[in-house]
């Protein structure tokens, strides 16, 4: 597993706990259903699904059927495997050549493009040249060079790909391009595995990767999955609070745990595709929204524009909700929009 992997894996670990109730059955007429969990390494992150099934072989066969997706998907969008169809694009940087997309890599990058514009370019996949200058500092724990930090810029811009949607092809029109589709990948690979679920006839299934996830109906005789949405990890930090999701996704950004402090200033994993720096906003930016992959990709955009302009960026989405809190000072700052009352557990109640 790679380092940010690991890393990941803890930030799931710290800002969400989810509340199980064990392997009790329970009766949904006319069937009975019981609780099952698997969980596998896919994507350099640990996948986790829990579902409701009937019997043990219906379980384990769309548990299977799910992380098979996640594996394809992997094949397809890895900007770590050399043989990836992204990274064989990415090969094709400045070469003027219009490369044809799978169905998959053609609908995630499609998406991209159009959060991309939506936000000027706060969210864009062509950053990875930078985001390959910062995983080495990260490493080092040294900024990256100056000049080598100008180059890796001149590589990245969303409109510097682009998309013929009749062909369903994509041109690199720079040299030296490099798609890094960690976010979008994620959240659309989850989707992807709670869908196969539901075409295997699990009702009720929730899947979560590396701090985001995405549900389908509630468990049986509850009213959503209880999340727990833990403070951020700063003394005085407003108190945790539970949210219950159902049919809908959960999206995280921040630097609770990827993050590098360099001569005393503390940067985020996250890279402003426009400055190419590490972000030094101390933040932990949840986003619900009705699938995973706009829940993670409008909360990374948040965290690059700031909770003022997310605010706003969020409340134009269909029925998405924002939960910011963040430490830019001393102070400690909390916003949300209002409809984030949608998915906040009912004070008192017994879910």
């Amino acid at each position: 597993m790679h380092k940010a992997a690991r890393h990941a894996y803890w930030l799931a670990a710290a800002v969400f706990s989810l509340t199980t109730l064990g392997c009790r059955t329970f009766s949904e007429d006319p069937s009975t259903l019981l609780r099952f969990e698997y969980s596998q390494p896919q994507m350099g992150l640990p996948f986790r699904m829990v579902l409701y099934a009937t019997n043990q072989v219906a379980a384990d066969a769309a548990a299977r059927s799910a992380f098979a997706r996640i594996a394809q998907l992997n094949d397809i969008m890895s900007d770590y495997d050399t043989d990836s169809e992204l990274s064989r694009l990415s090969r094709t940087a400045g070469e003027g050549q219009a490369v044809r997309l799978s169905p998959d890599l053609w609908h995630v990058l499609l998406r991209a493009q159009r959060i991309a514009e939506e936000t000027d370019g706060a969210f864009d996949v062509t950053v990875g040249p930078v985001v390959s200058l910062w995983r080495k500092a990260r490493r080092e724990k040294q900024l990256p060079r100056a000049d080598l930090l100008a180059s890796a810029l001149n590589a990245v811009g969303w409109r510097k790909m682009r998309l013929d949607a009749h062909a369903r092809t994509a041109t690199l029109q720079v040299p030296n391009m490099r798609l890094d589709l960690g976010s979008i990948a994620k959240g659309y690979a989850i989707d992807e595995a709670l869908r196969v679920i539901g075409t295997n006839g699990i009702r009720s299934a929730l899947v979560t990767g590396g701090g985001d996830m995405a549900a389908s109906a509630a468990p049986p005789g509850k009213q959503g999955w209880r999340i727990t949405l833990a403070p951020l990890d700063a003394t005085n930090a407003p108190p945790e609070r539970h949210l219950l999701l159902k049919n809908a996704g959960l999206g995280t950004s921040g630097d609770l745990f990827q993050h590098v402090e360099i001569d005393g200033r503390r940067y985020s994993h996250i890279v402003d595709p426009k400055t190419g720096y590490g972000l030094t906003d101390h933040s932990l930016v949840t986003v619900l929204a009705p699938d995973c992959i706009t829940a993670n990709t409008l909360a990374t955009a948040v965290s690059v524009l700031g909770p003022d302009s997310g605010k706003r960026l969020v409340a134009k989405a269909r029925d998405a909700a924002l939960h910011v809190v963040r430490k830019p000072g001393e102070l400690i700052e909390q916003v949300e929009t209002r409809s984030l009352s949608k998915y906040l557990e009912p004070t008192g109640s017994k879910n």
